[in-house]
């Protein structure tokens, strides 16, 4: 079996993160960043986009690439590869498609996480052009 192809986008705004509740197995209840699975054909810019705003409402646009994450024990489903991008976006976020909730958190102040979406958080907080947010 191959590995899996993902993607999460990460929106930091004034000091918080865009995270979702996720409605569904695994992790439910539980906040990630927006982002799911590639579809064949799709470009992985492409699926962030349109991921991202299935599941907060808001049409963002790409600002850099952030990472790969490829932890095979990163999800309980099988072997995925995400590939994480720092988005920006305008409006406030509302729930939509497999999103129970969406809403900003501030990074230092966040509930309980799916997935290695923690690690992801750290990195992106870590990068300088994000650090002037707190």
């Amino acid at each position: 079996m191959k590995p899996s192809l993902t993607v999460d986008g990460v929106l930091i705004r004034d000091g918080a993160i865009l995270l979702v509740q996720r409605k569904h197995e695994p992790f439910r209840g539980k906040w990630a960043l927006p982002g799911g699975f590639v579809e064949y054909g799709e470009t992985v810019e492409e699926a962030v986009l349109r991921e991202f705003e299935e599941e907060t409402g808001l049409s963002a646009h790409i600002t850099r690439l952030l990472g790969v994450y490829s932890d095979p024990a990163r999800d309980p489903r099988g072997h995925t590869v995400s590939v994480v991008f720092i988005l920006s976006a305008e409006g406030e976020p509302r729930a939509g498609d497999d999103a129970a909730a969406a809403r900003f958190f501030h990074v230092n102040d966040l509930p309980p996480l799916a997935f290695d979406h923690e690690k992801i958080i750290r990195d992106a907080v870590k990068e300088p052009e994000n650090r002037s947010e707190y």
